[in-house]
């Protein structure tokens, strides 16, 4: 067992778990912080916080919002809550006295044996409000543990590629500028280490010109990142006497960004010539790219999990609804052949398939082990996937191409002798599958082709979103099948043309083009996950080709017309 164990809460006071949730990337929280949240009954934390943590907490906790509005940033650890108050069943959590703090706000949360979270960016040890929340639930006698994250000032430059430390080893120094002493800045000033400064952006130049104050050449390199571990992450290069003059120049500044926290790392382990080739995060092939799939979040979950790893942003909207057949029946007897042992093999063509016989199974009281003697087809990983989560190990899925050609390629031939049944049940959409059933009778199977789904055009997806779309919003659009083209194009406009256009095959390319899309990316076969990786190929060379002609790297939705000559008028 863990030493760190999560203790019983007192049925009085409750538990407090002090939380670093790291510097923004959801993927830097350790395991004894999900572990912490997928048992907290509240969750108390800033806004931009909660959005880290949400996902790891269990459904119907409580949350407190720590800042009145989500829209406003304020450097993490600083500042009283403003308490909006939020939790899933609309309850308002009881705080005490007129005007809070943060710890009342914890200490009310535990009450009546509650597990709080409290969760601050970062390190909790790091954080200037923490600790005097910790001596509060240790004065009141609310028990409470610790469990650290990765601090910004180490995690942000991972991420921009500056090592604070290296092989010939280096005095490291942290500075938070916005309560050092004049003392401070003497003593970074006058050591030749690396300086790792928490700033904001519009107060780089004036943390910079300390630090010439003291004693620091003008021409010791810096490096300034924002938004840090994120895929908004954004890094400039240049010098102590440079930095003012690099943020106007690249018209950062000024901007309504300017509050916004940075980490500024100074010395020679921030230059530029370095940062070229460590930058890891920042070159990856889509980094920062807002990627429409035009699919449902489940079926999409994995193909959205691969853009992520290119750095991408995914951004899922359905294109089709599934329904009921308008007939029952059909599938109702099917379903009663699969138990009375009428079938040799059931053939699953989608993921839909598979959630249709499953609703099915059930509504009679039958789970998997109704597959018991059945030999089962899926047509592709996806779906044999779903299969799995249901409890059904496929006994084929294509070698090769992940379609009904590819799984009749595969698809053994009735053998009278070793195939006692020469039946095969077949749920699908309402869509025909000729190709499928025409190539099993011809293999020598009897085919059952039932109805277990309709597919309809889905309703609209906001008008935010709609607009994105037709305004250049997107970096790119995947398209994973003729439907998708027509069924977004219907039900949100047809997307900009600096959108890059990725399509699955040769059909679905045809249907875009007639819909006056112009077809950028085509995937080598028919799979998402190729679909994806051509994608990030062409990110790639798209990205080579501005380094190698000198140009800035910017996404497709950044040229679009007009689009410089606003950003300069802000």
């Amino acid at each position: 067992m863990s030493p760190t164990a999560l203790p019983a809460a007192g049925p009085e006071h409750g538990h407090v778990t002090f939380l670093g949730a790291g510097p923004g990337d959801p993927g830097l929280l350790t395991l004894r912080a999900v572990e912490a949240l997928s048992n907290a009954d509240v969750l108390v934390a800033e806004h931009e916080v909660l959005d880290v943590i949400r996902t790891h907490a269990r459904q119907g906790v409580s949350v407190v919002q720590t800042d009145a509005d989500p829209s406003s940033v304020s450097p993490p650890g600083t500042g009283t809550p403003q308490l909006t108050v939020v939790d899933g069943t609309s309850t308002p959590v009881a705080v005490p006295g007129a005007a809070p703090d943060a710890a009342h706000l914890v200490m009310e949360a535990a009450r009546g044996g509650r597990r709080v979270v409290r969760a601050v960016s970062g390190d909790p040890g790091l954080d200037t409000c923490a600790a005097e929340e910790m001596l509060a639930c240790a004065a009141a006698g609310v028990p409470f543990e610790v469990v650290p994250g990765v601090a910004a000032a180490v995690g942000v430059p991972a991420y921009a590629g500056v090592p604070l430390r290296d092989a010939d080893g280096a005095d490291v120094r942290f500075v938070d500028a916005r309560a050092a002493s004049e003392r401070c800045w003497s003593e970074v000033g006058t050591s030749d280490g690396t300086v790792v400064v928490s700033t904001t952006l519009d107060s780089v130049a004036a943390a910079a010109a300390e630090l010439v104050s003291a004693g620091r050449k003008p021409d010791t390199p810096l490096s300034v990142t924002i938004a840090g571990t994120t895929t908004r992450q954004r890094t400039w290069t240049a010098t102590l006497g440079t930095i003012a003059q690099t943020l106007k120049q690249a018209k950062v500044l000024p901007s309504p960004d300017g509050g916004r926290p940075v980490i500024a790392v100074v010395g020679e382990r921030s230059a530029a010539a370095r940062r070229d080739q460590l930058s890891w995060f920042e070159s990856k092939p889509l980094f920062g790219w807002k990627v429409l799939v035009p699919r449902t979040k489940e079926q999409a979950a994995s193909l959205s999990d691969q853009l992520r790893s290119y750095g991408a942003v995914p951004h899922e909207v359905p294109t089709i609804a599934v329904e009921p057949p308008r007939t029952p029946q059909q599938m109702e007897r099917a379903v009663k052949g699969l138990v009375t042992g009428r079938y040799e093999w059931i053939a699953f063509t989608s993921v839909n398939a598979v959630k249709a016989v499953r609703e099915k199974f059930e509504e009679y009281g039958l789970d998997a082990r109704a597959f018991a003697g059945i030999k089962v087809a899926a047509v592709g990983e996806q779906t044999a996937k779903a299969l799995v989560a249901f409890g059904v190990k496929p006994d084929l899925v294509p070698s090769g191409e992940q379609s009904a050609a590819g799984l009749l390629e595969d698809w053994p031939p009735y053998d009278p002798v070793f195939d006692p049944i020469d039946r095969v049940f077949l749920p699908r959409a309402d869509i025909a599958t000729e190709t499928l059933v025409a190539g099993l009778i011809d293999l020598g199977w009897e085919v059952d082709d039932v109805t277990a789904y309709r597919t309809v055009r889905a309703s609209p997806p906001p008008a935010e979103t709609r607009e994105a779309i037709k305004g250049g919003g997107f970096d790119a659009v995947l398209f994973t099948s003729s439907s998708t083209v027509r069924n977004l194009v219907g039900i949100a406009g047809k997307p900009h043309n600096v959108t890059v256009i990725a399509c699955i095959g040769p059909a679905t390319a045809k249907t875009a083009e007639e819909h006056g899309l112009r077809v950028d990316v085509m995937a080598p076969e028919p799979s998402v996950h190729k679909l994806a990786e051509a994608l990030a190929d062409f990110g790639m060379k798209r990205r080579a080709a501005a380094l190698e002609a000198g140009d800035p790297v910017t996404r497709p939705s950044e040229r679009r017309p007009g689009a410089r000559r606003r950003r300069s008028t802000t």
